[in-house]
């Protein structure tokens, strides 16, 4: 991963997400020199878990997303996990975030079930993206164009499926950091 040093990337999370699309991105891009900070709907720790339904660890958080200073970032990440996102998708708080990034045109990274909150949000239309896919009908309602690719870079916004597609997922948020 190139040097990411100055860099600030914001997560934002709720309970019930998918372990591996928080965890991975967290570290990956902290031992890369980002600062890296997660925000929960609450501010509490959040539970983690694996497969949507297999609870794991609870994961600290550095505050809630009121502390989010979208001024302050050079990215955001979203990561999934079907009850997270779902949450995550009716928080006018978050939807007002992806807003204010979309923007600046900060890169906008999501994955899984996290597109659900591109959905809310009024950002699908328009955009080409992937997701989970059993979130293809909501993009396409949305007016997105839906597609089945472990990583899909439309503008800013960078979407993936899935934790398998977490290598490509990395790679394309590294090359928009470092660009």
């Amino acid at each position: 991963m190139s040097d990411l040093s100055g860099k600030t990337v914001a997560i934002i999370v709720s309970d019930f997400v998918e372990e591996p699309e928080l965890l991975e991105p967290r570290d990956r891009l902290r031992e890369a020199g980002a600062t890296v900070k997660v925000y929960s709907t609450s501010g509490e720790p959040v539970q983690a878990v694996q497969g949507d339904t297999e609870p794991t660890q609870k994961v600290e958080v550095d505050g809630t997303l009121d502390d989010v200073d979208v001024a302050a970032i050079d990215a955001l990440v979203v990561p999934g996990g079907t009850v997270n996102a779902d949450r995550l998708r009716i928080d006018e708080k978050a939807q007002d975030l992806v807003r204010q990034v979309q923007e600046r045109k900060l890169p906008l990274a999501v994955i899984c079930h996290g597109p659900w909150l591109l959905v809310s949000s009024g950002l699908a239309r328009g955009r080409r993206l992937t997701s989970y896919e059993t979130l293809a009908d909501d993009v396409r309602n949305a007016g997105g164009t839906w597609t089945d690719e472990e990583v899909v870079v439309d503008g800013n916004l960078i979407t993936s499926r899935s934790p398998d597609d977490i290598p490509a997922f990395l790679k394309a948020i590294e090359d928009a950091l470092a660009a």
